[in-house]
């Protein structure tokens, strides 16, 4: 029999619906996002990834960049996409922590056109929070503990 047969295959990648994330942010697009192919090419959506997800932080007083004891380490990323993007496109970021751990967060973020109820991408980063100085896994602050945990995706058995 052929391995392929018995192994179980990964499950496919849906498209997201706006209601399964807990906050959003707007992001432009620029001219410069565009490929040859006439869409935002995929390694903008990962730096769209970071820009929701740490102005968030920083907006929420968890995050400071420049003296903050504490910083994330990207040490997983992933995207799957949907639907084009392109300039001059308006870009609606959902966020949501899938994991909260005691060092590190799963953070999971959906792309989407202005107004569209389902993600034209949806992927996901784990960060390690380190010691800015040492580099080791360090425990979650507490302001950024206080911040992620309105963001907890809730599955359907905590419903």
């Amino acid at each position: 029999m052929n391995a392929s047969h018995t192994a179980a295959q990964p499950a496919r990648a849906m498209s997201q619906a706006r209601d399964s994330y807990a906050v959003f942010r707007e992001i432009s697009t620029r001219w410069s996002d565009n490929d040859v192919y006439g869409h935002v090419n995929n390694v903008i959506y990962y730096s769209w990834f970071d820009t929701a997800v740490n102005a968030y932080l920083i907006e929420q007083g968890a995050l400071d960049i420049h003296a903050g004891q504490t910083i994330g380490l990207v040490i997983e990323t992933q995207c799957n996409y949907f639907a084009s993007l392109a300039f001059p496109q308006q870009v609606e970021a959902g966020i949501r922590v899938a994991h909260l751990g005691s060092s590190s967060v799963r953070y999971e973020v959906g792309l989407f056109a202005q107004g569209e109820a389902q993600s034209a991408a949806a992927g996901h980063f784990v960060h390690v929070y380190v010691d800015r100085q040492t580099r080791r896994p360090a425990p979650l602050p507490a302001a950024l503990r206080v911040a992620l945990e309105p963001l907890l995706r809730q599955t359907d058995s905590q419903k």
